[in-house]
């Protein structure tokens, strides 16, 4: 491994921002160099909290002509991904892009576009995949434990009301966009993660709470997907944002030989006769804080893969976006009340 740094400059300051400057200060080979904000901020406090020097910016064409970077870290508000990712890879430079990666299908595929032209690497933070809980489920599948799939669930239960630092920009739908792009997006990119992404068709429904604090949302908070795959297995993803209750990343998945359910396995093949679930040693994803997110595990294998010359692996913004296509889908479905083929504008 070279001891060369990728230098990363972060678009934005808030939530998000702070998770991606740490995580990435704790890699191997990442160093934050740069900060973009539309608030002024000083380089100095900024260096002290982070523990790296850090040049300031508020405007993003500065940073990307003048910044000694080598990646951008996108982490702003949503509705400006499409063309702060544009301009980096017209200017070179690598991304990592905080979810939802967009707002439309439209900006999605320029997006893909753009960084293919450029010929850059991409990296979606979908850091779920890298969380060990989803890390040993692919093991147990691929190890054909629970057979084959033809079934499974998984939701995301998380309310997101005032309490939460996301509720004050989230609500609206110019940048929270819906509820699956809100937050339900890591539900629906690991139920593909675990079941495959060849989504031909989805029918969505949606719902809201009557509570006065999801009020203020302008889409509604909670929606419930159903997927139908060209390989003859059926989903769901539930995301409901509106509910009171402990963070809930609830996963059910069936198949010819046994089941997974959370943290839990029953399988044929171990030869089981007591009829209990077997706990599996994995730490699940149950917390809606970004610092308990596994960024630093997702930021790692980007910078490895880039000394490499090699795409991100799981987490390419290639591969996401089949996710967003299906995503994109299901909100379609909700606006027009019946099924919606994946891909269709």
């Amino acid at each position: 491994m070279s001891d060369k740094k990728q230098k990363v400059g972060v678009i934005g300051y808030g939530w998000a921002a702070t998770a991606h400057i740490d995580a990435i200060n704790k890699t191997t080979n990442g160093l934050v160099t740069a900060v973009c904000s539309a608030r002024p901020l000083d380089a100095a406090t900024l260096g002290a909290t982070h523990g790296s020097a850090m040049a300031v910016f508020q405007d993003l064409d500065r940073m990307l002509a003048e910044a000694d970077v080598d990646i951008i870290s996108i982490t702003g508000y949503p509705d400006q991904h499409r063309d702060q990712t544009i301009a980096a890879a017209e200017a070179g430079k690598h991304v990592i892009i905080e979810k939802p990666l967009a707002l439309t299908l439209e900006d999605t595929r320029a997006m893909r576009a753009a960084v293919a032209k450029a010929g850059v690497r991409s990296c979606v933070c979908f850091e779920l995949r890298f969380i060990s809980q989803f890390q040993t489920i692919r093991a147990l599948l691929d190890e054909g434990l629970v057979g084959d799939l033809h079934y499974g669930e998984i939701d995301y239960y998380h309310g997101i009301g005032p309490w939460y630092g996301q509720y004050r920009w989230n609500t609206t739908k110019a940048n929270g966009g819906s509820s699956l792009l809100s937050a339900g997006c890591h539900a629906l990119d690991a139920l593909l993660l675990c079941m495959g992404d060849d989504v031909v068709e989805v029918t969505s429904y949606a719902t809201q709470s009557s509570h006065a604090i999801f009020q203020k949302y302008e889409y509604p908070t909670s929606t419930v997907t159903l997927l139908k795959f060209a390989s003859g297995k059926v989903g769901k993803c539930a995301s409901v944002i509106d509910c009171f209750q402990p963070y809930y990343f609830h996963t059910h998945l069936v198949g010819s030989e046994g089941s997974i359910l959370d943290d839990k396995l029953y399988s044929n093949k171990l030869h089981l006769r007591d009829k209990k679930w077997t706990q599996l040693p994995l730490a699940l994803a149950d917390s809606g804080d970004v610092a308990d997110h596994p960024y630093q595990a997702q930021f790692q294998a980007f910078f490895d893969a880039l000394e490499r010359g090699e795409e991100m692996p799981l987490t390419s913004l290639e591969q996401s976006a089949k996710t967003f296509e299906v995503l994109f889908a299901a909100d379609r479905s909700i606006e027009i009340g019946k099924p919606v083929r994946v891909g269709e504008r």
